[in-house]
């Protein structure tokens, strides 16, 4: 039976592609983006995530941690992420639900009846599912097995990647692909590899080779000041993507800082970047609209 991992469900999403649509976020990620908005997605096991306010420091779960990885010090609760091991232990005994693991194995039926509780609205507003992450590709055989369900279901499919995995993978789901929402970050190789931690080369020739396949393609281009923002990366990117041929309009995602609670209640860090201004923002949709392409600005 195969089974994946899964962080969240997202219900009544309205930005992930048409209609309204049940988004579904697979854990694991080989990319490192330092403005990650999604940073509980990125480790391929299942994490503790803490909400300190939601605790009342009854030190319940204090004395039941078999590692030892939570103590109490000048009325603090602190938790050392290096010493858990993710037993779910303290989260089985936490009255507030002030901590809880992210991340839970599914199994294709599993996930396929939540998603199919879902829909009446795909059948009203011509939505679907949409699979995100983390990185989907990153589980292609779980992926692969998802996506077939759905098509038999008769659901629309649609699939946020990076495009950061093996092309014969992509080509193998792709047929169940009804439409790709293709991240496209920075053009520059090396600097891509800075800010991502992996070349781009792959990322740029697995959406040529989508858009040689005939598949409907909606770019999502993530918007980060002193990253990609600068005119010689959103022309070389322009430039790029106006010649291929499936691509129906490209989404703008200005930078926020979403991620950055998520990372800490993770115990991670994360670096804080400049949200673009308006100004800024209508700049680079007109530069990109030169090329002839249809230009959206998301949340």
């Amino acid at each position: 039976m195969v089974t994946g991992l899964i962080f969240d469900i997202k219900r009544y999403a309205i930005h992930d592609g048409p209609g309204i649509r049940t988004t579904v976020f697979f854990k694991g990620c080989p990319l490192s983006c330092m403005w990650c908005h999604n940073p509980e997605g990125h480790s391929f096991k299942p994490k503790l995530m803490i909400w300190p306010d939601r605790c009342i420091k009854c030190r319940t779960y204090v004395q039941v941690c078999p590692n030892s990885a939570i103590l109490y010090v000048n009325n603090l609760i602190i938790t050392d992420h290096n010493k858990c091991k993710v037993c779910g232990a303290c989260t089985e005994v936490c009255p507030t639900i002030a901590r809880e693991i992210v991340g839970k194995y599914m199994t294709v039926e599993e996930l396929l009846n939540e998603v199919k509780r879902d829909l009446p609205f795909y059948e009203e507003s011509g939505g679907g599912v949409t699979v995100s992450g983390g990185e989907p590709l990153a589980q292609p055989e779980f992926l692969h097995a998802f996506l077939i369900i759905c098509k038999e279901n008769s659901i629309h499919t649609a699939l946020d990647t990076s495009g950061y995995a093996e092309t014969e993978i992509i080509k193998k789901i792709s047929k169940y692909v009804d439409l790709f929402l293709y991240n496209i970050k920075i053009m520059d190789d090396e600097r891509h590899k800075l800010y991502t931690g992996v070349s781009n080369k792959l990322v740029l020739y697995n959406l040529k080779v989508i858009d040689s396949l005939g598949k409907r393609i909606w770019i999502r281009f993530p918007l980060i000041p002193g990253v990609n923002g600068d005119e010689i990366n959103i022309h070389a990117m322009g430039e790029f993507i106006s010649k291929l041929k499936n691509v129906e309009e490209l989404d703008i995602l200005p930078y926020h800082e979403l991620g950055i609670d998520k990372a800490r209640r993770l115990g991670m860090e994360m670096r804080i970047f400049e949200k673009p201004s308006r100004e800024m923002i209508r700049n680079i949709k007109e530069e990109l609209e030169d090329f002839g392409l249809k230009v959206r600005v998301g949340g």
